[in-house]
């Protein structure tokens, strides 16, 4: 099996030599890293090229090659990465490895998914626990999926065979750890500009039933306050100041997203089981994002949905999001 990268960078040049590297000298080495660059006025496309000049004698051997594409203007997270992934899976790789620019990878990450991925050819889309680090790179004792909050029972299904619950609650694949069987693009592209790209990757492995986890940490995963996406300590404070935000538009986005999972479902021809978990999902979120905003008038709809036991299968905090329903300023 061969192995590609798929590494977006956006004004990277802070943090991505060391990423670079730990590419570099991966005891199971991909044989292309594709850098799709969204528009970057520092250093980013330069020191990468000169990281790799002459890796080939100064590293080893198989040291990866060297692909950049340069977007202008910048096409966003999202389709960077579809571009990214498109690109690494013309090289004709078996596998593709998701990265951002500013984390580093353990020695033996792509040996570890290789070796899932040989075992087990059902497998689409693999993704781990990571270890946070500060700004510096010093480790903040504190896990991925610790900070996640992700739990033994969302894991359980994971490993069951049984993905698609879990995500449709929320997404648990932070993309930064996924390694992915190019075969799943044939069934996700193209992304759907309401999902981001790594969530929607794990969705549709989870419909097709290929997610698999390691709950071991294979990357270090840097925190340093302009993260495109980071994580918080799920410490209670955390969650109240959650419950308590502005609505704001985040009912819309969830009920735009499900419902457009809903639409490439049927189009699709999943089972009929699996559609009515989707569109089920999709109603509950709707049904939200029309609640009114005076608090007292969302309680009729929030028992309703309460009576029928769709917070715990269906909201990412689960009976926890009853709270946010009720108490979230307009």
């Amino acid at each position: 099996m061969t192995a590609a990268v798929a590494l977006c960078t956006h004004n990277g040049a802070r943090f991505l030599e060391p990423q670079l590297a730990s590419m570099r000298t991966q005891s199971y080495q991909p044989a292309v890293v594709v850098l799709s660059d969204d528009a970057s006025t520092d250093d980013t496309v330069a020191l990468a090229r000169r990281a790799f000049a002459g890796a080939d004698s100064v590293v080893r051997a198989d040291a990866p090659q060297l692909r950049i594409i340069e977007n202008r203007p910048a096409l966003g997270v999202t389709k960077n990465f579809e571009g990214a992934v498109r690109a690494a899976a013309g090289t004709g790789a078996d596998l593709i490895a998701l990265s951002d620019q500013d984390d580093v990878w353990h020695a033996d990450k792509l040996e570890r998914a290789a070796r899932v991925f040989a075992a087990d050819p059902a497998a689409l889309l693999l993704f781990t626990d990571a270890r946070l680090v500060d700004g510096r790179g010093a480790p903040l004792e504190l896990g991925l999926f610790e900070s996640l909050g992700v739990t033994e029972a969302e894991l359980g299904l994971i490993e069951s065979g049984d993905a698609l619950p879990a995500f449709l609650r929320r997404n648990l694949a932070t993309g930064a750890t996924v390694v992915l069987r190019r075969e799943l693009l044939e069934l996700a592209l193209p992304f759907p500009a309401s999902w981001v790209h790594d969530e929607w990757l794990a969705i549709v492995a989870a419909v097709h039933g290929g997610v698999r986890v390691l709950r071991e940490q294979t990357i270090d995963y840097r925190q340093h306050g302009g993260n495109e996406i980071g994580v918080n300590e799920p410490t209670l404070g955390y969650k109240i100041r959650r419950m308590l935000e502005p609505r704001g538009t985040r009912n819309e986005l969830l009920a735009a997203k499900f419902a457009d999972l809903a639409a490439w479902a049927r189009a699709t021809g999943l089972p009929a089981d699996q559609l009515s978990q989707i569109e089920a999902k999709a109603a509950f979120e709707l049904t939200r994002s029309r609640m009114p905003e005076a608090r007292l008038a969302r309680i009729p709809s929030i028992l309703r949905l309460a009576a029928r036991g769709l917070y715990p299968r269906y909201a990412s905090q689960g009976t926890l999001d009853i709270a946010r329903d009720l108490l979230q300023r307009p």
